[in-house]
């Protein structure tokens, strides 16, 4: 890495107050990093594809299937009271 890295900068922007044994051990960790970036970089990629997992994965969930439920009714059972399919509930808040 040819140009330095402004600690400074960045903990003022991470709004990190850093002292200064923690920016020296934070710009050699950054170095090093960057340094493995470039690494990185210089590896030919051009023949392996993009993937998002190193795993071959498929869709484990199973198909949405709509089934008739009565559980609607089963809840409103126990409301105090109720509106048609719906709780009903006193007004709070008043109109403007």
């Amino acid at each position: 890495m040819s140009e330095k890295i402004n600690i400074e900068q960045i903990a003022e922007l991470a709004r990190l107050n850093l002292k200064p044994a923690e920016r020296e051990k934070l710009a050699k960790d950054l170095e090093s990093i960057l340094a493995y970036v470039d690494q990185l970089k210089e590896l030919k990629t051009d023949s392996v594809p993009p993937t998002s997992h190193v795993l071959p994965l498929e869709n484990v969930f199973r198909k949405d299937e709509v089934k008739k439920t009565d559980i609607r009714d089963r809840v409103l059972e126990h409301a105090p009271k109720r509106e048609s399919n719906f709780f009903k509930v006193p007004k709070i808040i008043e109109g403007a």
